[in-house]
């Protein structure tokens, strides 16, 4: 085996690799890797690529279902595998699962690696439901080792049979590159006036209780479930105020009476797609995540360690994300009621905020460091690199014996 292993993370959009992979590859460059990365073109990727120096390979890959699509994307992959010649290739999210798998074992890459960040088929249906299902059940049989985001993601990848349990596993405590709390979502690390100023510029009252939303803006991340909890709330807290920051998608769009009712109101703010979030964190004062379905959401992570409360579904990901009564609160998926009881609790109870907010920001601190996190997964790549050499040296040795 080369003294330094060359590896490939594919993934379908660039906005993968800009958010969760761009602190890891530098990791991986200083653990001895030699990194590449393939996604689909964007101005992500390109950012991605001047910001790590990590060379970015740019071939289409569709999110949805697209049978003539895939099989071009895992024609070109397949080519530009056979140039880079891996030793690993590492694909995340479902479609960059099944391209980079296919196209990998068609290239004869010897190690293969298969990241679930969550399990889209859930919330699918019909023909669709089935067919990315299947997809995730090859992806998993292609791949040598299969990693997930989150221990509860595992479940329910084995209750639904997409993989051999001793074949998935969860590196460290989850989550695709935990969080820099020492840095960047560290609350101690911004001037006193922050707060002030980054409301001042969303047009937010300085003395306003917010409830944020990062993520998103569509049905499934439950934009529905959190205009109709507002609803309620606007009427009994005066002084609150919705921040929603995220892209308007067009795919799985939210409710359109919903999100007319949210740009009608004079106390809800739409701050758009933001390149970095970490900042209006400061503006809130808890977060909301009243999503359908999680891999592991990050979002929750990143408020803990910026000393926030998050109120989030009980759902796969979110339970791990948030400890119900210790560092934010659980509702049930679709709850709307429960939501908006959930968040008037916080809003009526400063003291309630502050206590589940410090409570997060130290388990993040102590269980989602990112070096713990790239850590784990350098183990699996070097447990694999292992049993691979030692196949090799097997072989070298019955040749040997004839």
């Amino acid at each position: 085996m080369a003294r330094r292993p060359r590896l490939v993370h594919v993934t379908t959009i660039p906005f993968t690799l800009w958010v969760f992979l761009r602190d890891q590859v530098r990791y991986l460059a200083g653990q001895g890797f030699e990194v590449h990365a393939l996604s689909s073109p964007g101005p992500h990727a390109e950012a991605f690529a001047s910001a790590t120096g990590v060379p970015t390979h740019a071939v289409p890959m569709h999110r949805g279902v697209s049978p003539l699509g895939d099989f071009r994307s895992i024609l070109a992959v397949r080519r530009r595998l056979r140039a880079i010649r891996p030793h690993i290739v590492h694909a995340h999210t479902p479609k960059a699962g099944w391209v980079g798998m296919v196209a990998a074992r068609l290239a004869r890459v010897q190690v293969r690696v298969y990241h679930l960040h969550g399990l889209r088929h859930l919330t699918c249906s019909g023909v669709a439901r089935t067919l990315v299902r299947r997809s995730e059940i090859a992806s998993c049989s292609l791949a040598h080792r299969v990693l997930c985001v989150g221990r509860s993601l595992r479940d329910a990848a084995l209750a639904d049979r997409l993989c051999a349990a001793d074949k998935i596993s969860v590196p460290a405590a989850g989550s695709i590159a935990g969080v820099d709390s020492a840095a960047r979502f560290n609350p101690a690390q911004y001037p006193a006036d922050e707060r002030t100023r980054q409301r001042a510029a969303l047009g937010l009252p300085a003395d306003a209780d917010v409830l944020g939303f990062i993520g998103r803006i569509v049905r499934d991340k439950g934009i529905g479930e959190l205009a109709c909890a507002w609803r309620t709330l606007r009427d009994t807290h005066p002084r609150a105020r919705l921040l929603l920051v995220g892209p308007l998608e067009s795919e799985d769009a939210a409710p359109p009476s919903a999100l007319a009712a949210l740009r009608a109101d004079d106390r809800v703010r739409f701050a758009g797609e933001v390149r970095d979030p970490a900042p209006l964190y400061r503006a809130m004062d808890l977060v909301v995540l009243p999503t359908y379905r999680e891999g592991f959401p990050v979002v929750p992570l990143e408020a803990a360690a910026m000393r926030l409360p998050v109120v989030a579904s009980r759902c796969v990901g979110c339970v791990d994300a948030v400890q119900d009564g210790v560092t934010g609160t659980l509702v049930p998926v679709g709850d709307a009621e429960g939501l908006a009881r959930a968040l008037s609790a916080y809003l009526a109870d400063p003291d309630l905020r502050e206590r589940h907010g410090r409570a997060g920001r130290e388990r993040v601190e102590a269980d989602f460091r990112p070096d713990r996190v790239f850590a784990a997964q350098v183990s699996e790549y070097r447990a694999l690199l292992g049993r691979l050499a030692a196949r090799a040296h097997g072989r070298t040795e019955s040749r040997g014996c004839d």
